[in-house]
């Protein structure tokens, strides 16, 4: 076994970074992406791209400012199937802390989804707290290119940033 280490930096994801993002999602996915670059424009969100020395993402992400006043919401995380579990979520989650934290808010939450066992694990391990639960649905694209109703249960999480 050969321990590989890659440097990673954390910056605003871009329009042109989602040529190369097929791996987050659908193209209805990535058109939804585009929409909140837009409001990353306004500072209403921040939208990070995790990248090594090629820049091309391999993680990326959403911190919303208007879900809940005085609170960054993450949103939206991702990281490339292949390279999971080598913590580059525990970078990405890291990285929209520190956006939020810039903004001088002190508190952070997410949804997860309660089918995402593993995802869960890594918000407890970094601190997150469960306070309940609440349903989502979202517009999923199918195999065939049309658009599904997505129903699912998650467990809302909060951090105190310190």
């Amino acid at each position: 076994m050969i321990d590989v280490v890659v440097k990673l930096s954390a910056r605003d994801l871009v329009h042109a970074d989602l040529a190369s993002c097929g791996w987050a999602g659908s193209d209805h996915h990535l058109t939804a992406v585009a929409k909140q670059l837009e409001r990353a424009r306004t500072g209403e969100v921040d939208y990070l791209a995790l990248c090594p020395a090629t820049d091309i993402p391999v993680a990326k992400g959403g911190v919303d400012y208007q879900v809940k006043e005085g609170v960054g919401t993450l949103w939206q995380l991702a990281v490339h199937p292949a390279l999971q579990s080598c913590g580059i979520g525990t970078f990405l989650v890291e990285a929209a802390e520190l956006r939020i934290r810039n903004r001088g808010l002190r508190q952070a939450e997410l949804a997860v989804e309660e089918s995402n066992p593993r995802a869960r694990a890594l918000y407890e391990r970094l601190g997150y707290v469960a306070y309940g639960r609440k349903p989502d649905a979202w517009d999923e694209q199918a195999p065939d290119g049309s658009l599904r109703r997505y129903e699912t249960m998650c467990t809302l999480m909060r951090k105190e940033l310190p």
